[in-house]
This record gives structure tokens, C-alpha cells and sequence, in this order.
């Protein structure tokens, strides 16, 4: 920073001192020269650059969900996280949402985490940043996934019919047969947006009865300026690039004819959280919050009991673009789990380096991350390695992989089209995450289950990448994780569960 921006800070920190102590008797302002060690350097230098920044004002109070584990299910689970989450966010922020008010900022408030989203210039950068009951201001950039594009290759409908190669590779048909296609199960996937009433979706959408569609608590839009084709706030579910239509196919897709869906029982929600492929953590973090109590289309009214079982992420957040660790997405993704929703995350793009899993949401404990394979079983060279280095954790990661090159599914228009990519992958695992639960439904809400039947039931598979600490026979290991998902496998462990019923003694 310049001398004359650092003067500027501190003339800024002084006023906002003063002003302060004029509204705020309850909450007095730390010493200026403190104050910003609390923001982000980002977001100082584009306060500096462009008059007025995004942000995020993260509070010193959190909710404490220590006793949802201890929930008897998973819609007792999800009642209780949201209650403890809006609670803390209705008794702290007022205050801060009347600073914000009276001086012109934007702002939207949040309870997935305590926050609020704001816009504004310096003078509200440091009248956050004094008060006591903020923790930090963190950046909240504008970031280029690194996602295949979702309209390139397009087939017609009728070029290929039958199930893809990629779901037998992973004995997917073999599951159906044994009556488990993901029914009773909804799955959420937070993308691009979704061609909803594409052939092959459209009978698997929440909002659909066979007759009329409703979108409320069906679907949520977290772009609220630009949009592309779809433009900003869009009542229905809408694909402004093609991405997110692809990976719910690989999700859920099935036309009767052209089968290219895990899980084509299951049925799903979704919600926009990229702007032409590009998002931010605001958008991210508002998207969990809304799977956490879905509300209809006034973001009005949530509900809880209507959330999904499981979230598919096929998306990545870059630090090298602003997107720093720790950040809120970290609490987001466990309070999500607390909930008893499944977090899906793609591994990411970058490979074959070590270490290349290092990006938000890929790199956390919380979320179960996937890499990608061929249809040889090999690992993808594009697909990220682990261990995760970026946070000092040295994670392995990813946790699994799953079929991610050459996939066939659904993109808008009604057609189909083959895209490669880590993307393509995480839905794989979410749509098994669903032939799970509608095989054993008391697995709802179990994540920390889930997650070990998928990890144990894998196919193992060496490397000699030698990332990490991995030797030529290390499993798990930091390219394939535990292996390739195998879902027969999987439900296999599950079948006590319906072949036998509880015996009961009556004395």
C-alpha cells in the first residue's frame, strides 16, 4: 500500500471511530490502527481501485452445534442445525445491519454462517472492521472455475441409446436390479443452473408432478446480477453454460432411452451459484444455506425438512483469485454436514502436479472429494493430486475417484454431449450416495457412514506418482484415494437391512 492510501486509512479509521461513538453505545470500536488486521488484503486494495468492494463480514459469534450429532435422525438433525444457526444470526446482527443501512451500504445477511455480504467503500470496510463483534472481513472475489464447457460436442438426441459405459464400470445396473434406484432420495447439486425440463430430467425434478411444475423450494438462483442467457433472479431452473445440466445427468439422467444417471430414482433440486462459470464464496455459502431450508422462489419461508441427503460441488474456488483459506466456505461445508447432508466435491483440474488439490471445497476434512478415472481404470491426467499442502494440513485427498473422461449425459436442448473432467466424476459418488440411502434409508443423515461405506467398498488402486508419502503400494494414496467407487459393492453391505426385520420379543 502507498502512503497516501495508508493516510487515507487512518483518516477513515479515526472518522468512523468518531461516527461510532455516536451510534453504537453497545459495541465500542477496537484502536484504529488495529483495524486492518481484521480485513483482507483484497479487499483494501479493490476498495482502493474501484471506489466500492464485495465482502464478507464474518462475526465474532458463532452458533454452536456441538449436539447435532446427538439428533435422533436426520430431520431432527436438520431442524436443530437450522434453529441454532438463525438463532445466533437474529440476536447478533441487527446492530450491524442498522450501522450498514445508515450509511448506504448494500448488504444481504446470512445464518449458514454468522455473516453478511456487503458492498461498499472504505469508510464501511473500517466501520466493520473497529466493531468488536466482527472477526474479519473476508474477500469475497469474482472466480473463474476452471470448468469443461458445457456446450461444445453436442450429439442429437438418438446418436447413442442404452446405459453408458461409465455406469457399468461402476456396476451401477447391477444396483437397479436389485430394486435400489435412488428412490426416496433427493439429491441437491449447486452449478451452473439446470436445464429442468430437459427429456432426460425433467420425470427426476422435485417441482414436477408428471402434470405442472412448481419451483418453490425447488430451486434457488444466488446470481442476482448478470446471468447470461437466464438473466439475474430466475423464477425456474435455468443453464446459462451448460455445465450443471451435464452433471445432474450424470446424477439422475434416464429418458427410457438414453440412460446416463446413477441414480435415476432419486429425485432432485438445484440451485445456481455461477454466473457464466464464474462465482464467488457469497454465492457458494448462499447456495448451502439454501439446501440447508430450502424457501420458495421470495427466499421466504424455509424449511428444513425439505432439504436434500446430499450436495454435488462440481466446482472449485481458487486462492490464487481471492479465494483464501481459512475462509467461510469452511464453516459452511461443516455446518452443512452437521446438518446430515453428504458434501460432494470435485478434485479439481490441475493434475497430474502433487499437490494439486488446493482449492476450496476440494481440500477440507468435510467434504468427500473425487478424483477421476478412464475407462481403463487409470486416473485422469487432468484430475488433481493430493496431498493438500495449502493449509498445512497434508490432507490426503482426493477420498475416492469415479469415471470422469469422455462422459456421456444431458445438456441443454434436449441433447447429450461427452465432457471430461473432475466435474464429471462427483456426481458419480453423490448419485451413490443416493443408491445408498434408498437401500438402507436409516443411512439418512449418516455422513460420517456413508462416507466409510463408499471409502471401504471402493476398488483399490495403486500409483507410482509417489505423491506424499505414497509408496507403489499405498492405499489409500493421494491420486485414487481409496479407490474407484464400486456401487454394487457398496449396496451389498446394506442388504441385511432389507432382507431381515427386526425381531421382536413380546413377553
Amino acid at each position: 500500500m502507498n502512503g497516501r492510501f495508508l493516510y487515507r486509512l487512518l483518516f477513515i479509521g479515526l472518522a468512523i471511530g468518531l461516527f461510532q461513538l455516536a451510534t453504537t453505545a453497545t459495541k465500542p470500536a477496537s484502536s484504529a490502527p488495529n483495524w486492518t488486521t481484521k480485513v483482507d488484503g483484497w479487499v483494501l486494495e479493490t476498495a482502493e481501485s474501484q471506489t466500492t468492494t464485495e465482502f464478507l463480514v464474518y462475526l465474532t459469534e458463532q452458533a454452536d452445534l456441538s449436539l447435532a450429532a446427538a439428533q435422533a435422525d436426520k430431520q431432527t438433525r436438520g431442524r436443530y442445525v437450522y434453529q441454532q444457526l438463525t438463532a445466533v444470526a437474529r440476536q447478533t446482527q441487527p446492530p450491524i445491519l442498522k450501522q450498514l443501512a445508515a450509511m448506504g451500504a448494500q448488504y444481504r445477511p446470512f445464518w449458514i454462517v454468522n455473516m453478511i455480504w456487503v458492498r461498499g467503500d472504505l469508510s464501511v470496510i473500517a466501520a466493520m472492521a473497529q466493531r468488536t463483534d466482527v472477526a474479519h472481513l473476508y474477500a469475497n472475489p469474482t472466480v473463474k472455475t476452471n470448468l469443461p464447457e458445457g456446450k461444445t460436442a453436442v450429439s442429437s438426441l438418438e446418436t447413442t441409446t442404452g446405459i453408458e459405459w461409465n455406469l457399468t464400470q461402476i456396476n451401477a445396473p447391477d444396483v437397479w436390479s436389485m430394486g435400489f434406484t435412488g428412490q426416496g432420495v433427493i439429491i441437491g447439486g449447486q452449478d451452473t443452473g439446470y436445464d429442468w425440463d430437459h427429456i432426460g430430467l425433467i420425470n427426476q425434478y422435485r417441482g414436477w408432478n408428471g402434470t405442472t411444475a412448481d419451483h418453490n423450494y425447488n430451486w434457488h438462483d444466488a446470481i442476482h446480477s448478470g446471468g447470461g442467457i437466464c438473466g439475474p433472479d430466475s423464477p425456474e431452473p435455468c443453464d446459462d453454460y451448460g455445465h450443471g445440466t451435464h452433471t445432474m445427468g450424470i446424477m439422475v439422467g434416464d429418458d427410457g432411452t438414453n440412460q446416463t444417471g446413477v441414480a435415476p430414482g432419486a429425485r432432485w433440486i438445484g440451485c445456481r451459484n455461477m454466473d457464466v462459470g464464474t462465482g464467488t464464496p457469497g454465492t457458494y455459502a448462499e447456495c448451502f444455506q439454501w439446501f440447508v431450508a430450502p424457501t420458495d422462489l421470495n427466499d421466504q419461508n424455509p424449511d428444513p425438512d425439505k432439504a436434500p441427503h446430499v450436495i454435488n460441488n462440481s466446482w472449485s474456488c481458487p486462492e490464487s483469485e481471492g479465494c483464501t483459506d481459512p475462509n467461510v466456505l469452511l464453516a459452511v461445508v461443516q455446518n452443512v454436514r452437521a446438518a446430515g447432508i453428504v458434501t460432494v466435491q470435485s478434485a479439481g483440474n490441475s493434475g497430474p502436479t502433487c499437490s494439486s488439490i488446493n482449492t476450496p471445497a476440494a481440500i477440507y476434512d468435510e467434504s468427500l472429494t473425487v478424483g477421476a478415472t478412464d475407462s481403463n481404470d487409470n486416473i485422469a491426467s487432468f484430475s488433481s493430486r493430493g496431498p493438500v499442502t495449502v493449509d498445512g494440513s497434508n490432507r490426503l485427498k482426493p477420498d475416492v475417484s469415479a469415471p470422469g473422461v469422455s462422459i456421456r449425459a444431458t445438456v441443454p436442448g434436449n441433447a447429450y454431449s461427452s465432457l471430461s473432467g473432475t466435474s464429471m466424476a462427483a456426481p458419480h459418488v453423490a448419485g451413490l450416495v443416493a443408491l445408498l440411502i434408498s437401500a438402507n434409508p436409516a443411512l439418512a443423515g449418516q455422513v460420517d457412514t456413508i462416507e466409510g461405506i463408499i471409502m471401504n467398498t471402493a476398488v483399490p488402486r495403486t500409483t507410482l506418482d509417489g505423491c506424499g508419502s505414497d509408496t507403489s503400494t499405498s492405499i489409500p494414496n493421494n491420486t485414487y484415494g481409496y479407490g474407484r467407487i464400486d456401487a454394487q459393492a457398496a449396496i451389498l453391505t446394506q442388504l441385511p437391512h432389507h432382507t431381515f426385520l427386526p425381531i421382536v420379543t413380546i413377553p
